[in-house]
């Protein structure tokens, strides 16, 4: 009886061998296809006209609190969104408290961010001025804009992604849709 039981862990041991060498495989991701860049005109009952991209759909924003003239641009294949919401202005003192609204929760993603960077918007033609703020790190909201004519309207932007924020993974989705917003930026007018 003690030779089968020797015999059976004997065989045990010989068959485990030894472990096998594992490394672990770096994380993949999907391969993203590119949508051709096409525009067309968003002309709706806003006081604004611009340019967005035919991949994206524009939905009024569902929020609660959300105004009339509040849009989201959805990139559904992209997973992420462009929150608009227009704001109409009755005084100098309402004006003030919006631009600062907007540099608060620019500089509210500090805590992820490595980096904050202003750049000024100003198409004196069509009476557009506005800030573009480009927020580099794993925040939530990488790009972020407000445009107005200084008197009568205001509009800020934010796009965010329906995910955690990993720059290293969004980033070439991330420089594909500041193309869109650059060129909303760039074809944006008020109606008279």
């Amino acid at each position: 009886m003690k030779y089968p039981a020797l015999f059976i862990a004997v065989l045990l041991i010989a068959s485990c061998g030894g472990a096998p060498d594992y490394s672990p495989k770096p994380r993949g991701y999907f391969r993203i296809i590119y949508p051709e860049k096409k525009y067309q005109a968003y002309t709706e009952g806003c006081p604004f006209t611009f340019d967005y991209p035919q991949y994206g759909t524009i939905e009024p924003d569902r929020s609660r609190g959300a105004k009339p003239c509040w849009q989201n641009i959805q990139f559904p294949q992209f997973n992420a969104t462009l929150h608009l919401s227009y704001q109409p202005v009755t005084s100098p003192k309402e004006f003030n408290e919006l631009v600062e609204d907007a540099h608060k929760l620019s500089f509210k993603h500090t805590v992820k961010a490595t980096s904050i960077d202003e750049a000024a918007i100003a198409y004196p033609e069509r009476n557009v001025y506005g800030i573009y703020y480009t927020i580099d790190g794993n925040a939530a909201s990488s790009a972020q804009f407000f445009l107005t004519d200084s008197t009568k309207h205001y509009l800020r932007g934010a796009l965010y992604f329906n995910s955690e924020p990993r720059l290293d993974s969004i980033q070439p989705v991330l420089n594909f849709l500041k193309k869109d917003v650059d060129v909303m930026i760039k074809t944006f007018k008020w109606k008279k």
